[in-house]
């Protein structure tokens, strides 16, 4: 089963590709890889939560939006150079805006290396970081950042 049709079964419909908020790619593609910067969990125009995990974004809030950063990075790919050519998810990094008493980030990323191993099978495993840290852009709860292996 291809991408496309995979992502059809499991009821996902790719947003508009979100745009960088800075002086930077949203991808680049180089050596049989695609780098995308870190994106945020934006849902038509908006973040979906604003925060720091514990203090005023709970763990499912941050895991929701986890998987709408995936969702985000897919459409970025699309626009790029299109599913078709993502051979295999080789790295995820991911920051967790986290009150200090949190500990939990790798449960926060597990959503989207969840999703990620949903839509693409064993190509979608991959290697990650967790880390929790002070503040992101925008107030964001989560950012990651991704390696994706393209086929020619």
């Amino acid at each position: 089963m291809d991408v496309y049709e995979r992502i059809k079964e499991l009821g996902i419909e790719l947003p508009e590709p979100v745009t960088p908020v800075g002086s930077y790619a949203a991808c680049v593609v180089s050596g049989g890889f695609a780098f995308l910067s870190g994106i945020l969990p934006f849902k038509e125009g908006k973040l979906l939560k604003e925060g720091k995990v514990e203090a005023t974004v709970s763990l499912e809030e941050a895991q929701e939006s986890a998987r709408q950063v995936v969702l985000n990075a897919l459409s970025v790919l699309e626009s790029a150079i299109g599913l078709d050519r993502i051979k295999r998810c080789v790295r995820v990094n991911g920051y967790v805006a986290s009150s200090t008493d949190f500990y939990e980030q790798p449960k926060v990323l597990n959503a989207a290396s969840d999703l990620l191993k949903d839509i693409f099978g064993d190509s979608g495993v991959h290697t990650r970081v967790a880390v929790g840290v002070s503040v992101l852009p925008l107030n964001a709860p989560v950012e990651i950042d991704f390696i994706f292996e393209v086929r020619d």
